[in-house]
């Protein structure tokens, strides 16, 4: 499993098919700025909204560009067991590296279905697997103690991705998970991940770095060199651009500042739609305050 910055690539589209000649530039300018791992096919690449033999596509394209310098890290995750085994088969027939398998969502399972589900994926797959917990979405928070669990009986599980903002939960993350061999901690907020790196996490799967590659890696660097006051410039430095990325749903606002920076067009796909006029502008003077445009 990698260690430092994967990014959660957003999926670029062209008059509603993918964008591959977009896909591909922006795949490229994370590798050439020291990217760890791509995460294809996340909550930022619209997942639930690709079909199958675009996944297929994506997966590939992915590992093209990412050769042996990152690993492509798949989200193969979905609300049912069925769809979830589906999702992993095409992700280990495309090469994908490991999978991202977010808790699932609207069925609000108990801790003990959480432990039962990932239990028996794991045993259908050889692929490392990240767990992920992103409450605001999924509706359903998965413990550091069933994690513990899981992993602990599972030697295929991994990592987690912590997309919970609370601080209370990172550090029980931290304290109770550190105590597994090899296990890794990521955060899922870029709002936060300077907080958890300090702390000892192993790495952040990042949104911004969609936007900043070159800069959410310097930041993990210091930490790991014990330059913990450099790494907080960074941190400051693109803070609000961390939250400005929030500011409407995920993908939106950083489709947007893609599209401003000239890397692919501002389109999504239904539900989602591109953001408001109001929100344009706030991502545009994002940007430039912080010398990204």
């Amino acid at each position: 499993m990698f260690e430092g910055i994967g990014t959660a690539i957003v999926t670029p589209f062209k008059e509603g098919n993918l964008d591959i000649e977009s896909y591909e530039k922006l795949l490229s300018f994370q590798i050439n700025n020291q990217i760890n791992a791509i995460i294809v096919l996340g909550t930022t690449g619209e997942a639930p909204n690709i079909s199958l033999d675009e996944r297929e596509i994506l997966i590939k394209k992915a590992k093209e560009v990412s050769g042996n310098k990152a690993q492509v890290i798949v989200g193969a995750g979905s609300n049912g067991l069925n769809h979830t085994i589906e999702l992993i088969k095409n992700a280990e027939k495309n090469g994908a590296d490991g999978l991202l398998i977010v808790t699932p969502y609207y069925n609000k399972p108990t801790q003990n279905g959480l432990y039962e589900y990932y239990k028996y994926i794991a045993e259908l797959t050889d692929l490392d697997i990240i767990v992920y917990n992103v409450p605001s979405r999924t509706g359903i928070n998965i413990l550091p103690e069933t994690v513990y669990k899981i992993a602990s009986d599972c030697k295929n599980v991994k990592a987690l991705k912590e997309a919970n903002s609370s601080f209370e939960q990172i550090n029980k993350d931290l304290l109770l998970l550190k105590e597994l061999k090899d296990f890794k901690i990521f955060s899922g907020n870029d709002d936060t991940a300077f907080q958890l790196l300090a702390s000892g996490g192993d790495g952040v799967i990042s949104v911004a770095s969609n936007v900043i590659p070159l800069q959410m890696v310097q930041m993990f660097k210091f930490i790991k060199n014990g330059e913990i006051e450099e790494a907080r410039n960074i941190h400051f430095s693109y803070y609000k651009l961390f939250k400005n990325l929030f500011i409407e749903t995920n993908p939106i606002p950083v489709k947007a500042a893609l599209s401003i920076m000239g890397f692919i067009n501002n389109e999504l796909r239904l539900p989602l739609v591109p953001a408001s006029e109001p929100t344009m502008k706030i991502i545009t003077e994002t940007l430039k305050g912080c010398g990204v445009i």
